[in-house]
């Protein structure tokens, strides 16, 4: 397990770095135990104002002393990121969180074989997301609580066994936020189409989301049950529900979901082999 003043190296000062970096800062986390290495300079004096962390422009010999590497970089800067990186990370725990990027290609271009991926969500940005996560074999029981301990302030995590899993992971609830704005925004079209404003249309969608899955949290129910609550046979929840069957919404969804997953194997292919 880490200690208090381990080095954390971040590659990559972006969201959800910053959100990562933002977490362990409020439990208790010293700056200066969190080096970032982000060329960018109004990103580099942005994590170093807000966070009081050490950042760098580019990467050298004090990445040697980070016990864990957390890849936070865009998949397709992942080659040219790491390749001044490598000479020093070799001896660290890497964590990913790339989408895309393999496990086989991180422990190729680090050095090292103990590699975790983690597929988070935007809502980890305010400690309300979920990561899924897989580990390499040469990851110790010890390792993987250490990242748990890392990614505990942005939200849940949830293992999977097999690195392919994550594309479904990917698919589910990495892109799934979009799939709930994207509902959201049809509701909201729907209040102004029968005369409400869109700022009660928008209290009203974001009300009965936020409901609804805290009742569905909080019910040892499936979802199918509380929805059949619902619903009595001809009245209005009812007439909505024949409309988007007959529409073939919930194929649709998951046909959807089914897209984002392939495309998803379809970047490891092309960033992560």
């Amino acid at each position: 397990m880490s200690t208090p003043h381990d080095t954390l190296a971040f590659i990559g000062g972006g969201n959800m770095a910053s959100a990562l970096i933002g977490g362990l800062r409020s439990t208790g986390r010293p700056g200066e135990t969190i080096l970032v290495v982000e060329p960018g300079d109004d990103s580099r004096q942005r994590l170093a104002s807000r966070f009081g962390v050490r950042t760098m422009a580019a990467a050298d010999e004090r990445l040697a002393t980070a016990s864990l590497v957390v890849w936070a970089v865009k998949p397709q800067l992942f080659t040219v990121a790491a390749a001044p990186c490598a000479a020093h990370v070799g001896g660290a725990l890497q964590l990913s969180v790339m989408a895309g990027i393999r496990s086989e290609a991180i422990a190729r271009a680090s050095g090292s074989a103990r590699v975790v991926r983690s597929m988070p969500n935007t809502p980890a940005l305010i400690g309300r997301g979920i990561a899924g996560l897989f580990a390499t074999p040469a990851v110790t029981a010890d390792e993987r609580a250490r990242v748990e301990q890392v990614l505990a302030p942005t939200g849940q995590t949830l293992w999977v066994a097999a690195e392919a899993d994550l594309d479904a992971v990917t698919a589910l609830s990495g892109s799934g936020p979009a799939y709930v704005f994207y509902f959201i925004e049809a509701m909201m079209a729907a209040a102004t189409a029968m005369g409400l404003t869109p700022e009660q249309g928008k209290r009203l969608a974001l009300a009965t989301f936020d409901g609804a899955t805290a009742l569905a949290q909080q019910s040892d129910e499936p979802p199918e049950v509380l929805r059949e609550r619902v619903t009595s046979k001809g009245g209005t929840t009812y007439a909505a529900l024949q409309s988007m069957e007959a529409d073939s919404v919930k194929a649709t969804i998951v046909r959807a979901v089914q897209a984002a997953q392939r495309r998803a194997r379809e970047l490891g292919d092309e960033f992560g082999a």
